[in-house]
């Protein structure tokens, strides 16, 4: 594909979210953490045409995520692809995959729940099914479906 057909610029080097569910892009920067801790170039782009309809994608540059770091967005968009670049070149390609917890990153719905009190405690979601995903509140047990949870702010 030439340049000028391309809807986003390539970046250098970086990391770039492809394939993410349409509209989720602000959701996935939000549980990796991106807005409070970055400060170089960051393209998001929403509802893009794809060969299976349309996908966001977001493009990190100079930042490397890790697959503990993009595994967090396997709720958000299970079928993203993670491409790791450097120096224009793909250099490695993977899929998110669903861990078996998730802390500090999405919040429990429970309002009583002492991880939404003011104790220093972070939210620890476990994964206890995959077809079809639940997550159980490891403070409260409080269970929850994937499209329930909002990240933690």
């Amino acid at each position: 594909m030439s340049d000028e057909n391309l809807l986003v610029r390539r970046i250098k080097n970086g990391t770039v979210l492809d394939h993410l569910t349409p509209g989720t892009s602000f959701k996935v920067l939000s549980a990796l953490n991106i807005f409070d801790n970055y400060f170089n170039e960051l393209t998001v782009a929403m509802n893009v045409p794809s060969t299976l309809g349309k996908k966001d994608i977001v493009k990190i540059s100079k930042k490397f995520l890790t697959k503990d770091e993009t595994d967090r967005i396997a709720l958000i968009a299970p079928e993203a692809t993670v491409n790791l670049v450097k120096n224009f070149v793909i250099t490695e390609k993977r899929k998110v995959e669903l861990p078996e917890s998730f802390i500090g990153v999405f919040k429990c719905l429970n309002p009583t729940c002492i991880s939404n009190s003011n104790e220093p405690i972070l939210s620890s979601l476990l994964v206890i099914k995959n077809n079809p995903v639940v997550i159980r509140c490891k403070y409260c047990d409080r269970l929850f479906k994937p499209e329930e949870l909002s990240t933690v702010s």
